[in-house]
């Protein structure tokens, strides 16, 4: 708000992307953060949403980092492929979030139903605490590369990153438009030695539809304008960039962002 004369800017807090979503909707809050794919499904009315209404009102202001499925696992384990998850108990996210469904949507691509592994629906941090613990076996979490939590387990525990086959990686991406294919960088935690392919979600910047275009091209600007800042304030700030700014983005932009990007040449 510093960078965009006149904006007032309220900080809340909320259980995710599903309820960011729901809170735009509703009139509540006028910009947030969440994952493409729950934004898709809030829009369309489809994967877990599939039961409630569009909410149509949701436009996109800039796609900003990836967020890469992380299979992770110990090394007592003796999981090597995701396949190998069966009958092993994996932590996959809350009840009802968007984590659980991603979760469930790789393990479906592989074959495994929850019948097939012992899924326990819990929120990552207590996914890496557990797993320090003893208690389970991995999780599939989805989140930036170099997050704290999975920083925190590998420092304390010797963990495998499950990769995700070329091939499975093609159908997902065909199937799925918010999924992309990346790689974990070798180095990228204690005892990850060799790059480990996945697939990849972006964190999107949204709002309201009914938000004013001005303000939306200002904070869109100030976003791109003053991106150094997020290299100093957010651990993901390195990833976040001007190329990468309309990737998955599977909901209409704003006009006021849109606006911007035909100004920089990234909309022709």
């Amino acid at each position: 708000s510093n960078n965009v004369e006149g904006l007032i800017v309220t900080a809340m807090t909320s259980n995710a992307s599903v309820e960011n979503c729901n809170l735009i909707g509703r009139g509540q809050i006028e910009t947030a953060f969440s994952q493409a794919d729950v934004t898709y499904w809030a829009y369309t009315a489809t994967g877990i949403l599939k039961d409630t209404q569009p909410i149509t009102s949701l436009r996109g202001i800039a796609s900003l980092y990836p967020e890469v499925i992380h299979a992770i696992v110990t090394k007592a384990s003796g999981i090597k492929t995701i396949e190998d998850l069966k009958g092993k108990r994996i932590g996959i996210g809350a009840p009802g979030s968007g984590a659980a469904a991603g979760a469930t949507i790789i393990l479906k691509a592989h074959g495994l139903t929850s019948d097939a592994v012992k899924v326990e629906n819990i929120d990552y941090n207590e996914i890496t605490q557990r797993m320090i613990d003893g208690q389970i076996d991995g999780g599939l979490i989805c989140t930036g590369v170099g997050t704290a939590s999975v920083i925190d387990v590998a420092t304390k525990r010797d963990i495998v990153l499950v990769p995700i086959s070329e091939e499975k990686i093609k159908e997902l991406v065909a199937e799925y438009p918010y999924y992309s294919s990346t790689i974990i960088p070798a180095g990228a935690y204690k005892g990850v030695d060799e790059p480990v392919l996945s697939v990849a979600t972006p964190a999107l910047w949204i709002c309201d539809a009914k938000l004013s275009p001005t303000v939306v091209y200002k904070m869109t600007k100030a976003l791109w304008e003053q991106r150094a800042i997020l290299e100093k304030v957010h651990s993901q700030g390195k990833n976040i960039t001007l190329e990468t700014a309309l990737d998955g983005i599977g909901i209409p932009l704003h006009p006021g962002a849109e606006l911007y990007y035909k100004e920089v040449g990234l909309i022709k």
